[in-house]
């Protein structure tokens, strides 16, 4: 079984031993105490809840949330400005156009198109769709729990396969997990809270084989965050009509997090089994519609993000691989490494620091998730870093 104990100890050590690092996890165990919250029993993934009390107005670097510290751009803010007037209006007319301009972006029609206030409102609609009568969902470990969680408590078993040793989603254990019961797999790409990603070459292979059996459904949240996303994304599978979901947002490279858009790629009756249950653009306001019109037309202020973010995330991993620690390579807002000290007073300190953070545990051992906000941001980051730990 892919989810023992023995497995786990060894893929976080083989995955640790090929980071460099000299620490050694301890076995697997479930979390004991209300410092942890187990997003599943099964997985290896937990994260400490803080038992500190702190002053949100105190944090002066807010990196918990893989938020973009650069946006909304002007031309959305401007936008949702003009916006606020035709706040006594349904916004049906917004989303067709907004639709229409995804549709071109992706190279599919119209009814290939679902939106949505952002993508966590996709992964729970697909997941009451799929598992209204149970059945199981397979998926990496660590990864992204939001489909997951709603599976299970409708009734669904999770299949977890661990990430390879270099992070990637084990695309061939997956593939061995898929039965007559499967009726999703979910994949998130990049990987999130790894900020890993797997070779899109054996990605496309691995979507269009096994959506012959199931749907596939790829997160591609942080997608963006790449110099080529396109040539990562699944989206062309769509277009070829395999049964493969695609999920995006505008929350993280667009900026727009609080505005609460996103949408949904797939085939015209995926995305009917939704709307037949559902409106979907009755649930979005005039004014996150005009913005996401208006963001789709800069792809300046996406680039800039985009080199900014780089930037940022090659600072701060140099800063922190000087002091001796291996950091996974991270294609996103964000990245993780192992910590030397235990997750609790770290985090503490930090937040006494100022600087918001999230610390995971992995198979026991705790991770430090820090989101890349401004240059500034992240010299204060490092400075806190080094004073905590020293």
């Amino acid at each position: 079984m892919i989810n023992n104990s023995i497995n786990r100890r060894t893929w976080i050590k083989s995955s640790l031993m090929a980071m460099g690092t000299m620490a050694v996890a301890p076995a697997f165990a479930l979390p004991k105490n209300k410092a942890l919250a187990a997003y599943q029993p099964d997985s290896i993934l937990n994260e400490h809840i803080p038992l500190f009390k702190y002053n949100e107005a105190r944090i002066v670097a807010k990196l918990n949330a893989n938020e973009n510290p650069y946006g909304p751009s002007p031309k959305v803010i401007k936008a949702i400005s003009d916006s606020i007037s035709l706040g006594n209006r349904y916004g049906h007319g917004e989303a067709k156009v907004l639709i229409d301009m995804i549709a071109e972006k992706e190279g599919v029609t119209p009814d290939h198109i679902m939106l949505s206030p952002g993508s966590s409102d996709i992964l729970e609609k697909v997941a009451f769709v799929q598992f209204m009568n149970g059945g199981n969902v397979v998926s990496a470990d660590p990864s992204y729990m939001s489909l997951m969680n709603t599976a299970q408590k409708l009734g669904a078993t999770w299949k977890p396969s661990l990430l390879t040793g270099d992070f990637q989603h084990d695309l061939d254990a997956m593939a061995k997990t898929v039965d007559s019961e499967t009726n999703l797999v979910y994949i998130c790409n990049p990987n999130n809270p790894t900020g890993s990603i797997t070779d899109a070459k054996k990605l496309k292979a691995f979507c269009s084989t096994v959506s012959e059996k199931t749907p596939v459904f790829v997160d591609e949240a942080y997608l963006e965050f790449l110099q080529k996303p396109e040539e990562s994304s699944m989206v062309g599978l769509v277009a070829e009509g395999k049964d493969v979901i695609i999920a995006r947002t505008f929350s993280k490279v667009h900026g727009m997090a609080g505005l609460r858009i996103g949408y949904m790629v797939a085939l015209p009756e995926r995305i009917e089994s939704i709307t037949s249950k559902v409106r979907s653009t009755m649930g979005l306001c005039v004014t996150s519609l005009n913005g996401a019109i208006a963001s789709l037309k800069d792809p300046g202020f996406i680039t800039s993000c985009r080199e900014m973010n780089t930037e940022c995330r090659e600072y701060t991993k140099g800063e922190i691989a000087s002091l001796g620690y291996d950091i996974i390579p991270s294609e996103t807002s964000f990245m993780i490494f192992p910590l030397r000290m235990e997750g609790q007073p770290f985090m503490k300190g930090m937040y006494d620091s100022g600087v918001g953070i999230r610390v995971f545990n992995i198979d026991n051992k705790p991770w430090c998730r820090v989101s890349m906000g401004t240059k500034e941001e992240m010299e204060i980051f490092v400075d806190a870093f080094k004073k905590v730990t020293a």
